[in-house]
């Protein structure tokens, strides 16, 4: 009977009005050994084949914050998440976030997200009663907490990407178009500003049913959407600095990634780098605004000429979401670094979005 009752009780508990004084009620904050502390290393894969691997710095006293909202993940059966996390919360924050901590103090708050569930039920026609209301209103409560108790002046870096990009409106060129507030980042070194963008292939850039690279109002679909690169704040071709998951991706099926080397010994870190084998340009095209992904393979060098990222839906490739499932890993390096700069120019509180 009462263990019973204790496993009722448990149960409520997970579905009650988040309490962000409490540190269970966050995956990453400083205070707590949490999911940001997972294993970052990566094994860097030169053109020639060769192997190195690098290590993972923790920042010591970093100048800035990062406040990040994962995207949707939660495998829960219902059409909104519990608040408590299990394995797709963990990998996701390895995966997007815990790099940023060579850079910042991490804070990533629980909350009650509309499921994959209910995602991938409405994709197939059966959809679930979902709350869309509830996980915004649990991210603005956390976002409460955390400036008077947390933040004192700091900067601060808001990260988020797919529904957890959604806790703010969706930004346009530059100010003004679907984003009123906000300019996008031309500088490094410029704070107050947005980072934005969607990645498809070069070789498929997005067709006209896509979920991303314009606004999602119909209304608002004559305005341009926002794209701008790390490493090309202005415009241009920048290498991507990606850190590729050696275990799949977070967020979903997606198509598989090829040996990362064509001989050589199995790669044991968490995260790859394959420096100089991707490259991004922000382009316009047919009214929709991207990251345009190049894969400059090489038949004659020793590394994997393709990457694994598309959504794979009934074992078909679903060119609507593109890379989706990889944004972040395809620019994390590039995100970092920024992050870096903003941790030097930046001693009061700043918002900044990257999504």
């Amino acid at each position: 009977m009462y263990r019973c009752l204790a496993l009722l009780l448990f149960t409520l508990n997970a579905y009650a009005n988040p309490d962000y004084t409490n540190l269970d009620q966050w995956l990453c904050h400083p205070e707590q050994a949490n999911f940001c502390a997972q294993d970052q290393s990566s094994t860097v894969i030169a053109a020639n084949g060769s192997l190195s691997q690098e290590a993972f710095t923790p920042a010591l006293d970093p100048e800035i914050d990062c406040f990040y909202v994962y995207p949707t993940v939660s495998m829960d059966k219902g059409g909104n998440s519990d608040l408590l996390p299990n394995h797709e919360e963990s990998r996701v924050i390895e995966a997007q976030f815990a790099r940023f901590g060579a850079a910042c103090r991490t804070y990533a708050p629980t909350y009650r997200q509309v499921t994959l569930t209910a995602l991938r039920s409405r994709i197939l026609g059966e959809a679930i009663p979902v709350d869309g209301q509830l996980g915004y209103n649990d991210v603005q409560q956390a976002w409460q907490h955390y400036l008077p108790h947390e933040n004192n002046g700091r900067g601060v870096i808001l990260i988020g990407h797919s529904q957890g990009s959604g806790v703010r409106n969706e930004p346009g060129k530059d100010v003004g178009g679907t984003f009123k507030h906000m300019p996008l980042c031309r500088a490094a070194d410029q704070t107050q500003y947005i980072v934005k963008f969607a990645s498809f292939r070069s070789d498929a850039p997005p067709p006209d049913n896509t979920r991303f690279g314009r606004a999602r109002n119909p209304e608002m679909r004559h305005l341009q959407t926002a794209c701008n690169l790390p490493g090309a704040l202005n415009g241009g071709t920048a290498e991507l600095q990606a850190y590729l998951s050696t275990s799949g991706d977070s967020l979903g099926s997606s198509s598989p990634q090829p040996p990362w080397t064509k001989a050589g010994p199995k790669i044991d870190t968490p995260f790859v780098q394959v420096p100089g084998l991707l490259t991004g340009e922000c382009v316009e095209h047919d009214g929709f605004s991207y990251l345009s992904v190049t894969v400059n393979a090489d038949p004659n060098d020793a590394r994997t000429d393709e990457i694994g990222g598309d959504v794979v839906i009934n074992e078909q490739v679903a060119k609507d979401w593109g890379l989706h499932l990889i944004d972040m890993h395809l620019a994390m390096g590039n995100l970092v670094e920024l992050a870096k700069v903003q941790g030097e120019a930046n001693r009061n509180l700043h918002q900044i979005c990257v999504g």
